[in-house]
């Protein structure tokens, strides 16, 4: 216990020790706080100072930053603005891109209402200046030496390399800010209506050179006319037609690529604009070419129909490239547009439409002449009918849709045809080209026929048929072409046939059955007297018929035909004349026959033979 009162006695004395020690610490503590305070009201003011300083000194030096910086760039702006106004250099697009593209840039930051508006302004100029290159670089691809009339083109020159230089200003051109895109660029609205300026001088320039690089073969089309051959003529305009769309349809690609602005819309509008002259050229060509056609329709009515055949091949063609001048937002929209190919076919298909009422007409007007004519010539109206046939054959496609056009039947002028609705009554074109055939065939057949009754002198009507209806039968059942062949219906080979049997037998009739009657039997002609009046009847008309056809020629330019013709008279008359000469030598009739009998049957096969060489 005295321990454990000793150990407390100890911590007792040390916990007094430690609280004095507290108090004195606690004293000290008290006197720094004391201090410290009035320290603190010794510094604050000093403090305050320093802030208010150290502000001003911030602010002075954002002052002087900032002067720094519009002293910098109103030295920018100076050289940005130099280098605008100068325009683009050669060798240099990409330095003046570059500082359009700062200047572009620096819209979104500028400070003032001013700067925004200055800068603005020199973007417009460069888009300005580019543009003038633009239209400079166009004009100079667009200009120089055109093809040769002749020579078929299917694009308007435009050299590579210029196409090269062009390819990256058109590329930055469609960069630069217009509505559509930037709507609050202040510079956007005029950049938009440079653009549209540069693409519609790009229009006029490219429709006008393409134009000129064929205006020089149309041209050549119309004024070889006259000296070439109708249907080639009509041919050569379809080519030359097929390079006038050829041409629209490689401007259309190229305008694609070298487009400013190359919204559809815009698109459409400015190749409106570029096939404009391409289009009048056609139409004012076509035109001319069916005035000149007019003078003579007889003579070159082929020439439009083979024109026309060729337009109507031509017509998806040119149905493609109009419609790429229609923007594809108004394509389903029932609005009428300009159809300047549909205008000039319909032109045209008038003209063709005459072509077969007046073919006919033609036709119907050869009867007009005098009468006791003896001339046993081919008519006119014959060849031309051939010619016209022939002809048919190589524009069956044009032909069939004039007819069609026409109606069944209603080529027939002044026959009191009744017009058919075709609407009702469908007719092929394969129909109506039979049938319009076979209607030429009869009516050159009875035009013929008229003639000959009426204004040739016997016998040399007969001549005159036989000549003109074996070359009709032998020209149209053995056409130019086969492709006719298929359009001969039997009634019409059947009319050229049985027409061609009578004009044979009435010739042989009319010229040799006088000399079959002179050596007939007769029962009331008997005796020695009447056998020498035969003989002597048989060689003058014998001899007349040769004076005739010495005169008169039988088939002159078939000589095929001509001996086969022979060869009937050879067989009509030779064998009767070889039976009545033996049956008269046996009997004595005369003791000098040789008198009578002039003669040989042999000699005067020979003699007729000698006609038909």
């Amino acid at each position: 216990m005295d321990d454990d009162s000793a150990e407390i006695e100890l911590l007792e004395q040390n916990l007094s020790k430690t609280h004095q020690i507290s108090q004195k610490m606690t004293t000290i503590l008290n006197s720094f706080d004391t201090r410290l305070a009035r320290l603190e009201k010794s510094i604050l003011p000093l403090y305050n100072s320093t802030q208010i300083l150290n502000r001003r000194a911030s602010n002075i030096e954002k002052a002087l930053m900032k002067i720094d910086e519009v002293a910098s760039n109103q030295e920018g702006i100076a050289a940005e603005e130099a280098l605008i106004l100068r325009g683009p250099q050669p060798g240099e697009f990409e330095v003046y891109k570059d500082a359009l593209q700062r200047l572009n840039a620096s819209i979104a930051f500028k400070a003032s209402d001013q700067d925004t508006f200055d800068t603005a302004r020199l973007i417009e100029t460069g888009a300005k200046k580019l543009a003038q290159l633009y239209t400079k670089l166009v004009a100079e691809g667009s200009s120089g030496t055109t093809p040769a009339p002749g020579v078929e083109i299917v694009k308007a020159p435009f050299p590579s390399q210029l196409r090269s230089t062009l390819q990256p200003i058109v590329a930055f051109l469609r960069t630069l800010p217009v509505p559509s895109t930037h709507p609050s660029h202040p510079a956007a609205a005029a950049i938009l209506t440079t653009l549209k300026e540069a693409q519609r001088g790009y229009a006029d320039m490219r429709g006008t050179w393409g134009k000129k690089c064929l205006e020089a073969h149309g041209k050549r089309v119309v004024d070889r006319a006259d000296t070439v051959e109708p249907i080639a003529t009509g041919k050569e305009l379809g080519t030359w037609v097929q390079s006038v769309l050829s041409v629209a349809r490689e401007e259309y690609d190229l305008l694609t690529e070298m487009s400013t602005l190359a919204s559809p819309s815009q698109l459409a509008s400015h190749f409106g604009n570029l096939l404009n002259p391409l289009a009048l050229l056609m139409s004012s060509t076509i035109t001319s070419l069916v005035a000149f056609s007019k003078r003579s329709l007889q003579k070159y009515g082929f020439l439009i129909l083979s024109a026309y055949e060729a337009l109507l091949e031509l017509q998806p063609m040119w149905d493609e490239i109009a419609a790429l001048r229609v923007s594809p937002d108004n394509r389903n929209e029932n609005r009428k547009e300009t159809n300047e190919y549909k205008d000039v076919v319909q032109v045209v298909r008038m003209v063709c439409i005459r072509m077969f009422p007046e073919a006919l007409a033609d036709i119907k007007l050869s009867t007009a002449g005098r009468t006791g004519d003896t001339s046993t010539a081919l008519l006119d109206a014959s060849v031309e009918v051939v010619q016209f046939l022939n002809n048919m054959q190589e524009v069956l496609v044009g032909s069939g849709d004039i007819l069609s056009v026409v109606g069944d039947g209603n080529w027939k002028m002044g026959e009191g045809v009744i017009v058919k609705k075709q609407a009702i009554v469908e007719v092929s074109a394969q129909t109506l080209l039979e049938h319009f055939i076979y209607d030429v065939v009869l009516t050159i057949i009875n035009t013929v026929s008229l003639i000959a009754r009426t204004q040739r002198r016997p016998p040399f009507d007969s001549f005159f048929m036989l000549n003109n209806i074996a070359y009709l039968r032998k020209n149209i059942l053995e056409p130019r072409q086969d492709s006719l062949i298929d359009y001969l219906t039997k009634p019409t080979q059947d009319v050229l046939n049985s027409n061609f049997r009578t004009a044979k037998a009435s010739y042989l009739d009319a010229n040799f059955s006088p000399l079959m009657q002179s050596l007939s039997d007769d029962p009331k002609e008997k005796g020695k007297a009447a056998t020498k009046e035969k003989f002597t009847r048989f060689y003058d008309l014998l001899e007349e018929v040769l004076e005739r056809h010495r005169l008169a020629k039988v088939l002159e330019d078939d000589a095929e035909s001509r001996e086969a013709i022979g060869n009937d008279v050879i067989k009509f008359l030779i064998p009767s004349l070889k039976a009545f000469t033996q049956k008269q030598k046996e009997k004595e009739f005369s003791k000098s026959k040789h008198l009578y009998i002039k003669l040989s049957a042999e000699t005067v096969e020979s003699q007729l033979r000698s006609i038909y060489r």
